[in-house]
């Protein structure tokens, strides 16, 4: 069974033509926008209302906002494009006139588009490339997303229309030039958490952000673009809570939201009301603290994983939304993909590894070495159901091999203090379109100016970033899908952490009145941005 989604409108950088998808992720159609009265044909109203789970406000690319590609109110040089969510999107020109062209070894041009204008009115050209690139990297800036453009050497102007990009791989940079562009005139030398683009964002997308409150930002079409979008208003409303949202959307108060897995299964054949499912490379996982006895202990993190029933939390956490997790590396890497170095569940497996290395069961049935208990803390962000029924469905795994994790929701702020001394439920994924991006901050040794949340036990296999930083610099085929299958063989032999699922995307939307593109494989962030609603331009009305 198939569904064919009919594509809409062109704008800059943006693409499409008539797709099938398969259902296993469920498209929608369409959505009923604020003001639909009878919820049949052609929508009333132009507008949508979008419940936002993220707090709203920070709309900087430096910050990660549009950092793959994906946005309303930015372009990058590319963008992804695919008709599905069952590959590695293409990367197609954008802000670029054409894909880079290696012009010398390591060394790539970019011609780009001409004519093209951020919201402010202001002309598009180099020096904006250049300012925005610099400004990722700097460490006055402070962006969350520097180590993220570790390959690339050098961004220059090539003239007021091209560029040229300077890498220290052999890789094709596509997977680097997604990044919202930002007006030269708007980079500030102050970490970005102050920047006046957080809320005042300047872009060459094809809406404008018109208002902003804390709870709602609304942003409107640009009509000084080709071709302006038929949607023409889109209104974020920010309700953290994932019951609330789903209460949103039922009384009608938003025509769309991200759920978890769960809560989304509930709208099922309600009328007026679909469920997409989309996949992603988007990981979660337990993070191993590095001043934790049992946890530094090689052989517990290899029974940990060993102890782990992936597939059951899968069917039981994620309803079945989702793949099993072994490391950051997805099937849908193709060749990459090393079937053989994923983690079988065996129980018994697991006990006698912990057997081995000396951690015996004591009175209470939880393990004991030395008089050191194996016992952890495993925290998770309080306001996301997912990751709270994640880290139960662990300790519970956990418990059954005689080992003691304490799991506690808490704040962000308090989580990355902590770090060292306790486990955290964390996510990743945040660039799948790459996969040395997929994978270097999360397996590698922390770096300067790492992520708090990469490696954060900064545990590494011998060998691993020797690996890890050889098929960084080599271009893809076949020799480099060895390099990282030989990645996941090296990991699994001593793993640092607990990868546990690669969660599918859930989203519900009153439907009725529009087609658009198909979703496509997202990354760890998704919200509201992403789903049916990744490709807002492409949506036109069905009659």
């Amino acid at each position: 069974m198939s569904v064919t989604t009919r594509v809409g409108r062109r704008s800059l950088g943006r693409r499409g033509r008539p797709v099938t998808v398969s259902v296993a992720t469920t498209l929608l159609a369409g959505f009923v926008l604020a003001g639909c009265a009878d919820g049949q044909g052609s929508p009333e109203s132009d507008q949508i209302v979008l419940a936002e789970s993220q707090e709203l406000g920070q709309f900087n690319p430096m910050l990660g906002y549009g950092q793959s590609g994906v946005s309303p109110i930015y372009d990058g040089l590319l963008v992804p494009a695919a008709d599905g969510d069952d590959r590695i999107p293409d990367l197609v020109p954008a802000l670029a006139a054409s894909k880079p062209e290696r012009v010398a070894p390591r060394t790539w041009r970019m011609p780009l588009k001409d004519g093209v204008t951020f919201s402010d009115g202001s002309a598009f050209d180099s020096a904006d490339v250049v300012a925005t690139y610099r400004a990722a990297v700097d460490p006055k800036v402070a962006s969350s997303i520097s180590t993220d453009f570790a390959p690339i050497v050098t961004v220059e102007s090539d003239g007021p229309q091209a560029i040229r990009l300077t890498m220290n791989t052999d890789a094709d940079p596509s997977p680097y030039l997604l990044l919202g562009i930002v007006p030269s005139e708007k980079v500030e030398t102050v970490p970005a958490a102050r920047w006046a683009l957080n809320t005042e964002p300047v872009g060459t997308g094809p809406y404008r952000l018109e208002s902003l409150d804390p709870d709602q930002a609304v942003l409107v079409a640009r009509d000084d673009r080709p071709e302006p979008p038929a949607l023409r208003k889109i209104v974020y409303t920010h309700v953290s809570e994932d019951n609330s949202r789903a209460q949103r959307v039922q009384a009608g108060e938003a025509d769309g939201a991200s759920l978890p897995p769960r809560l989304a299964d509930g709208f099922v054949d309600r009328p007026g009301v679909d469920v997409a499912v989309v996949a992603s490379a988007d990981w979660r996982g337990v993070s191993l603290p590095s001043e934790n006895a049992f946890t530094a202990d090689p052989s517990a993190r290899l029974a940990m994983n060993v102890g782990v029933d992936r597939s059951a939390i899968v069917d039981d956490v994620l309803v079945g939304k989702g793949e099993p997790a072994s490391t950051p590396i997805a099937k849908v890497y193709g060749d990459a993909y090393d079937s053989d170095a994923q983690f079988a569940y065996n129980r018994s497996r697991a006990a006698s590894i912990l057997d081995d290395a000396g951690w015996r069961p004591g009175p209470d049935g939880v393990r004991v070495r030395d008089g050191v208990r194996a016992s952890f803390v495993l925290l998770y962000n309080a306001e996301d159901t997912l990751r709270r029924d994640l880290a139960v469905a662990f300790a519970a795994s956990m418990k059954r091999i005689g080992v003691e994790v304490l799991t506690r929701g808490t704040s962000w702020d308090e989580i990355v203090t902590k770090m060292d001394t306790a486990g955290v439920l964390l996510g990743g994924g945040a660039t799948p379109y790459s996969i040395d991006a997929q994978v270097y901050d999360a397996l590698h040794t922390r770096v300067p100016g790492s992520s708090p949340y990469s490696n954060p036990g900064n545990f590494t296999a011998p060998g691993l970033d020797e690996l890890l930083d050889a098929a960084r610099e080599s271009a893809a085929g076949p020799e480099n899908d060895e390099r990282y299958r030989r990645i996941q063989q090296v990991y699994a032999a001593r793993p640092s952490q607990v990868f546990l699922a690669f969660v599918h995307h859930a989203y519900v939307a009153r439907s009725v009145g529009w087609s658009h593109d198909a979703p496509i494989l997202e990354p760890h962030s998704h919200g509201v941005t992403w789903g049916p609603w990744w490709n807002l331009p492409s949506w036109t009305p069905t009659s």
